[in-house]
């Protein structure tokens, strides 16, 4: 509960310093309470990432500015919630017994979220380097490169803020700041299907993103989705702000400065991102020519993302590294470390999108898509989605910045399909039994197939949400059993942690295990330090070669790696330090003459 209580402060913070920005705006052509105020929440949370940004770079990331900032945001939120329950707002429309049906799925389909968060790190990127660079952060106070993790050159936006968060919580926090990001873009998700479509689509749409989620870690892709998700409903209120029966205002023109901006947050913590930017040039330019609205639009996105793009140029030459390799020139990773990522993206994880998507290419031919232009545009940000993902990565999770609208979509094309099904079926009940009797039936098998669908809904909520349940960890004891059961080699890492060896350590097939290391451990695939440099050496030249580097200790999974500890004259160059579930960590010893 106190993890939730802590949430509940940060969602009003966000809130309340999001509000106070868009109040600025003209109020969008359709007016609706929650997808505004998932709006604001998400400008506040971007805020709060420009924020943390600032603080770091000067050198302040300390835990009472941390504090002041979300102070400020409770009070901008209780300064403003009274005349915003005030406002009027567009009312939803009637609640069908079908919605009811579509409400109830959808609940099942959230409710396991609620629990995911609170379980301790143990994901596999998390551990590896988002929670570590958050911790050097929150450490030092400031932004730094950490050349040991595997991507040390990333945008980090979202990451500051669990850095922010390890200075006044924990690490199952965390959890729940990435969650919120999620949450968010559901809420956005259903309001837009709500106005757009109707609560049956809205309410498909929004439980196929939740499945998809990824709310028990720290992670920063849902961020990257809701960002990229909220930068094109700003630009939708933009172009409904900026339409030919309308002349463009100043402040229709904020909305695609905040557009820009949102989407300037999600190229600062991903560079996928980046490859929404010729679509929304291909929306904007036939609109919108005046050079100052361009060079206002470009500030905004360049504002939360520039330090990222300039600190790699200047220091690499790459202002994408290491993506940018073959354009700008190698630096820590070589031509060989570029192929095997390549390979391993493009070959090893390339997949085609969940099948419940697939849904999406039925969506252009149904009502939805004749009847309204926003839908249309949704179907051209999943077309474009689509195109740039097939031609480049087809890794499914690259796919997830596009995945919310690309969920709503699917779900119109479900919607379709069950609408011909549904027509199919009727006629012929019609020819046989009369219009009549064909309504009243259909009625009947609609409620009947809806209350059929809750039934698995019901038994996975109860499943993930008992799985979910069971990995809390409420005490540090039961804290401690968890990792040792799910982490590789967390006894061993523990003990480095807690006894440190004098001088860097290098690992060997551990490094999704680095939260729970020491500092500065070294060894990957890819990099400077790569495995294929060091780990087939004879185990002098080894010896020679780390201690050379100021390498103190190594530690090694044997159990994928057993050919390094089992080297000729390994024991008279390394000296073991502890042995547990197959992991060793070993003490370089001095090089003889």
């Amino acid at each position: 509960m106190t993890h939730y209580a802590a949430f509940a402060v940060i969602v009003a913070a966000c809130w309340g310093v999001g509000q106070a920005a868009l109040s600025r705006m003209a109020p969008p052509a359709q007016r609706d309470r929650w997808l505004e105020w998932a709006m604001a929440t998400s400008l506040g949370l971007g805020i709060f990432v420009v924020a943390m940004q600032g603080l770091g770079l000067a050198g302040v990331l300390r835990p009472a500015p941390v504090l002041a900032l979300v102070a400020l945001g409770v009070i901008a939120a209780a300064l403003q919630f009274r005349g915003w329950r005030r406002r009027d707002f567009a009312a939803s429309p009637t609640v069908t017994t079908i919605d009811r049906y579509a409400l109830a799925g959808l609940a099942l389909a959230a409710f396991p979220t609620l629990s995911a968060p609170l379980a301790p790190p143990v994901t596999f990127d998390e551990i590896m380097y988002h929670l570590p660079y958050a911790r050097q952060v929150a450490e030092s106070g400031r932004l730094g490169v950490y050349e040991w993790l595997r991507y040390p050159w990333f945008p980090y936006n979202y990451d500051l803020l669990f850095a922010a968060v390890l200075q006044v919580y924990d690490d199952v926090f965390t959890h729940l700041v990435h969650a919120l990001a999620g949450w968010l873009s559901v809420l956005v998700i259903y309001r837009l299907g709500l106005m757009y479509v109707n609560r049956l689509v809205a309410c498909m749409g929004a439980a196929i993103w939740l499945f998809m989620g990824q709310y028990e870690s720290a992670y920063i892709d849902m961020a990257v989705s809701l960002f990229v998700l909220a930068a094109f409903v700003a630009l939708w209120w933009w172009r409904d702000a900026a339409s030919p029966d309308k002349a463009p205002t100043d402040r229709g023109v904020r909305w695609l400065a905040l557009s820009a901006f949102l989407l300037g947050l999600a190229a600062g913590s991903k560079y996928q991102a980046l490859t929404f930017l010729p679509l929304v040039g291909l929306i904007v330019l036939p609109r919108e020519r005046r050079p100052q609205v361009w060079l206002l639009a470009v500030a905004c996105f360049l504002l939360p993302c520039i330090y990222w793009y300039v600190r790699n140029a200047v220091m690499t030459g790459d202002p994408f590294n290491p993506l940018g390799a073959h354009i700008f020139g190698f630096t820590n990773w070589n031509e060989a470390d570029y192929q095997h990522q390549l390979v391993d993206v493009q070959e090893n994880h390339s997949n085609p999108p969940n099948g419940v998507l697939w849904a999406v290419l039925l969506a252009p031919f149904g009502v939805a898509a004749k009847r309204s232009p926003a839908v249309r545009g949704g179907l051209l940000f999943c077309g474009w989605s689509l195109l740039v993902w097939g031609v480049t990565s087809r890794y499914p999770r690259y796919l997830t910045p596009s995945l919310p609208l690309i969920a709503l979509m699917a779900a119109v094309g479900w919607h379709q399909l069950g609408l011909w099904i549904g027509h199919a079926w009727r006629a012929r009940r019609a020819a046989r039994a009369g219009p009549a009797a064909a309504a009243a039936s259909a009625r009947t098998w609609t409620q009947v197939i809806g209350a059929l669908a809750l039934l698995p809904l019901a038994a996975a909520c109860v499943y993930h949400s008992a799985r979910n349940v069971r990995e809390i960890s409420p005490t540090p004891e039961s804290r401690e059993a968890f990792f040792l059961r799910r982490v590789p080699g967390y006894e061993v890492l523990h003990y480095l942690r807690e006894h440190p060896v004098e001088g860097k350590t290098y690992q060997v097939m551990l490094n999704d295990s680095l939260y729970f290391a020491p500092d500065r451990v070294y060894g990957d695939v890819f990099g400077p330090w790569r495995y294929a440099d060091y780990i087939m050496l004879p185990a002098d030249e080894l010896a020679r070669k780390l201690h050379a580097q100021d390498f103190g200790s190594i530690v090694i999974q044997t159990a994928l790696a057993p050919y390094i500890h089992t080297k000729p004259e390994f024991d008279r160059h390394f000296r073991l330090i502890l042995e547990k579930d197959g992991v060793r960590a070993y003490r370089i010893l001095p090089i003889e003459p």
